[in-house]
């Protein structure tokens, strides 16, 4: 099974990016290009019977493996990244972090009015980046249709704020 072979996989960084934060490293994962297939593979088999028009991956990390699903699903893929990064107009959602406000921003012409979007990204905690995304994509017309990670701290409850968006959340490795 997908989960146990990334746990096995997945690091524990001690006190990163703060102490007593426990951070999971996914960048083992990227040695592995057969474990890399059975991961777009394992979201390719939970999305089945959801129709996708476009993929978004949020910066960084959800551009990893949002693109090789955009490509393995034959849509388009969208960025979503922080201010400042993308060169053509965007619109912009701010987000509240632990400690400050964060902003990301999307192209406006990231995809066609009435679109059904996936989001993707590496891993879900509180939700709030995800759910600036989800803004973002509404902003723009489009309707997010499902959620991937590979990795979901769970007992952050970030999913709380993505299901008035879509209750379809998927994830690879659950830490409750």
């Amino acid at each position: 099974m997908i989960e146990e072979k990334l746990k096995r996989v997945i690091r524990d960084i001690p006190d990163f990016p703060s102490p007593g934060i426990m951070f999971k490293d996914i960048t083992p994962v990227l040695k592995d290009p057969q474990l890399c297939t059975e991961m777009v593979d394992a979201f390719v088999d939970q999305l089945a019977g959801i129709h996708v028009d476009a993929v978004t991956g949020i910066e960084s990390r959800g551009f990893l493996f949002g693109l090789m699903l955009a490509n393995r699903l034959q849509v388009p893929f969208v960025p979503i990244r922080k201010v400042g990064k993308l060169p053509c107009l965007t619109i912009k959602q701010e987000y509240d972090l632990e400690y400050g406000a964060a902003v990301i921003e999307m192209h406006t012409d990231a995809f066609h009015l009435g679109s059904k979007i996936l989001v993707h990204d590496d891993l879900l905690a509180t939700g709030g980046t995800v759910e600036a995304a989800s803004k973002l994509i509404q902003q723009l017309g489009g309707e997010v249709v499902a959620y991937s990670f590979i990795v979901s701290l769970d007992f952050l409850g970030g999913d709380i704020r993505l299901k008035p968006f879509s209750n379809n959340i998927f994830k690879l490795v659950s830490y409750p």
